[in-house]
């Protein structure tokens, strides 16, 4: 017999509303829905009002984990539209801050791991030291989070010369506790018969499914975009891409913590090479034109498209983040496996609700229409008078029956 088994909208598993219906017959998992849109904030809506400078601050609110991937994507799409060339320092800083986002990212869903598969020793060891990275961001931006670091043309806020001992010493705190998360990984027999051959995602599926970053690297497919499309410091200094092939948990455990290695090495050469110099240009004006800026995050090339009419606010901005197109392989990672996987095949793409929700279109008979706010308004204002006449009268006591 079949049972479907929802997930979300709401959901202690979910941070953020999502919904997922899981087909089973027995404990064998058959088919899998996915739904999204469930809470919609209309950046790129609000990016049309804001000024450029202003539009940084809100994209970074696009993710919190991520927020520096997406400023450092908008601001390559305007100097991109705009031909700017940005100081050898401010694409060292860029770097530095990039990397040390993709460390703090790589663990806090290494922790998470852990704690979805019931080893809370690998979240409190995992958690802990992320927090030598959240303090090292306090030091160097004034925030853990949310670091307000870019700006179109460079950087807003420089690395003081006294903070580079700082950060190397971070660094070599870092490694080998990172080491050890990866030897007890690959030497723990629970954690490999819990992790390798479970949510296995083919090469050929990577490819159909088009994913992107760790998820994408895991199956085998060699695609980075710090490597493929350079931008900030990363063809200046050495490091490589993170390929391994099973495409299973296991493997995206994998690629994460050897990721945050060669984030390490990044960081120590960003530091040593630094140039000295201004940390940004002046940008008077954005002409007309049309921009496009990526950049890997943590969980994989994060896009953004950026049109300019020549006034100081965006036309239009447009963007893609690399949950958008992970969470969707779903659908050939869950057929065949068992209910109590669920959840950790959930978590091993590392997926961020809210970078996925977008403005539906209907049809409401009379032809595709685009819901105006003031539709939407409508909407749930004849929504909300059907229910008070349907309970008009009713007494406290009687609704709670």
């Amino acid at each position: 017999m079949r049972t479907t088994i929802p997930i979300g909208p709401y959901h202690p598993l979910l941070e953020e509303p999502e919904l997922f219906r899981v087909v089973v017959e027995g404990e064998k998992i058959v088919d899998i829905d996915w739904r999204t849109s469930w809470n919609h904030r209309s950046i790129e809506k609000l990016a049309e009002s804001k000024t450029y400078d202003q539009v940084i601050f809100l994209v970074e609110r696009v993710c919190g984990i991520c927020s520096t991937s997406h400023p450092i994507a908008f601001c390559n799409a305007v100097e991109d539209l705009a031909n700017i060339e940005i100081p050898e320092r401010a694409r060292y800083i860029r770097s530095i801050v990039a990397e040390l986002e993709r460390i703090h990212s790589h663990l806090l869903w290494f922790g998470l791991a852990g704690h979805y598969i019931g080893y809370h020793t690998v979240w409190m060891w995992a958690w802990r030291y992320r927090e030598l990275v959240c303090n090292l961001f306090e030091q160097i931006s004034g925030n853990r989070q949310s670091y307000a670091m870019m700006k179109i043309g460079g950087t807003r806020q420089d690395i003081k010369e006294e903070d580079y001992s700082r950060i190397l010493k971070t660094m070599d705190e870092l490694e080998p506790k990172v080491n050890m998360f990866i030897g007890a990984v690959l030497d723990d027999p629970v954690l490999l018969a819990r992790l390798k051959g479970v949510g296995k995602l083919s090469k050929e599926d990577a490819i159909k499914w088009c994913t992107v970053g760790p998820v994408a690297r895991s199956a085998g497919i060699d695609v980075d975009i710090r490597r493929d499309y350079p931008y900030a410091a990363y063809d200046r200094v050495d490091w490589k891409v993170i390929v391994q092939e099973d495409g299973d948990v296991l493997a995206m455990a994998v690629v994460r913590l050897l990721e945050i290695l060669e984030s390490i090495k990044i960081i120590r050469q960003c530091v040593e090479k630094m140039p000295q110099g201004p940390i940004a240009v002046e940008v008077p004006e954005i002409p007309p034109g049309e921009g496009i800026g990526v950049e890997e995050a943590p969980r994989g090339e994060c896009f953004h498209y950026v049109r300019s009419d020549g006034t100081n606010c965006p036309a239009r901005l447009k963007i893609r983040a690399p949950s958008y197109v992970n969470i969707p392989c779903f659908r050939s990672r869950f057929i065949g496996e068992r209910v109590a996987d669920i959840i950790i095949i959930l978590a091993s793409v590392d997926p961020c609700y809210c970078c996925t929700n977008r403005m539906m279109r209907i049809d409401d008979g009379t032809g595709e229409r685009t819901l105006t706010e003031k539709d939407l308004l409508k909407l749930s204002w004849e929504k909300t008078e059907r229910i008070k006449n349907k309970f008009k009268g009713c007494s406290r006591s009687k609704l709670l029956e």
